[in-house]
């Protein structure tokens, strides 16, 4: 992996994570930190599953790639905000 991957995975992360927070109704009890954390393990897992199922790479903006990363960052937003709640 190069390192403008590795950058350009954190900052898509990063959008990934906001996104997938303001998909989430209501307050979310996690961090900043914690949000771009899991925004780039979505980045991440979404385009493997994307690439998977071999819509990663078309002709223009990768739209299901996007709704795959900000549905599973969503997803991981609102089980670490129930974990963090139930405490």
């Amino acid at each position: 992996m190069e390192i403008s991957s590795i950058i350009s995975a954190i900052v898509i992360g990063v959008v990934i994570g906001v996104l997938g927070r303001l998909v989430v109704p209501g307050r979310q009890h996690i961090g900043v930190l914690l949000t771009i954390v899991v925004g780039i393990v979505a980045a991440l897992a979404g385009t493997a599953l994307a690439t998977a199922f071999g819509v990663a790479d078309t002709g223009g903006v990768d739209w299901i790639e996007w709704l795959v990363q900000i549905g599973l960052a969503a997803l991981g937003v609102a089980a670490l905000d129930g974990m963090r709640t139930r405490r």
